[in-house]
């Protein structure tokens, strides 16, 4: 079973909703799909928002390995990417030898805002924290109360790890779109400035992608993708 956590917020119910199904689509192992809803942790976690942060999920993400009860490995994505590969290629990229395994981006944006006017913010190791590879058992530094009061930056930099419990994954897992150059063998794209569910993003580069899982979904009687066996090829070709 492969246990996957994706990141929730309120304005992008849709796009967790079609990253659910184009994981489901394409997977050829079971799959277990948890939505990380700031809401359904009222128990364990009533921190502020940070008004510098983008989505509900900004910190939430990072009590991935309590929701593991911090034993075996979890998948952690945000929302907004979808998913063109069986994940459990990815799944099978699991190093024991690591606390988790990211993709190491070098990205250092330039605008000032992304979508629904937020603020851009640059800082080093972004995009790393937006999929993760996670070996619960080795993340326990990440216990509710840490993740509670640490800084934000702490966090999404890692510093709650040494830097040899890293792991690397190839960029192909995670496509920065609108920054990364297109190419061959794109796995997972992450809509990082803006997704096609937003008005401003509805032609961004692979919104027709998108666009086709998303319609594959809602129409049972006449589903864009007629045969799971030929989604990676049509998804791919399209």
């Amino acid at each position: 079973m492969i246990r996957v956590f994706i990141g929730y917020d309120p304005r992008e119910i849709v796009a967790y909703h079609v990253l659910s199904h184009s994981i489901q689509l394409l997977s050829t192992t079971p799959v277990s799909i948890t939505p990380i809803a700031k809401h359904q942790l009222a128990g364990v976690h009533n921190r502020p928002n940070d008004p510098l942060a983008s989505t509900e999920f900004s910190i939430t993400r990072f009590l991935t390995p309590y929701l593991c009860n911090y034993e075996g490995w979890g998948l952690y994505l945000d929302c907004d990417m979808l998913l063109l590969e069986d994940i459990g290629l990815l799944w099978a990229l699991r190093d024991p030898d690591y606390a988790v395994q990211v993709v190491k981006h070098e990205h250092k944006p330039t605008e000032a805002t992304k979508f629904l006017g937020q603020t851009q913010t640059a800082y080093e190791r972004k995009n790393w924290s937006s999929l993760m590879l996670i070996n619960a058992s080795k993340c326990r530094a990440l216990s509710t109360e840490y993740v509670e009061q640490a800084p934000g930056l702490d966090l999404h930099q890692f510093r709650w790890l040494e830097d040899n419990e890293i792991g690397s994954l190839p960029p192909e897992w995670n496509h920065l779109v609108g920054y990364d150059q297109p190419c061959d063998g794109i796995k997972n794209l992450h809509f990082t400035l803006g997704g096609p569910y937003f008005s401003d993003y509805a032609d961004c580069e692979f919104a027709a992608r998108w666009q086709m899982v998303k319609n594959s979904m809602l129409l049972a009687e006449q589903r864009a993708v007629q045969d799971d066996d030929q989604a990676a090829s049509k998804l791919a070709n399209l």
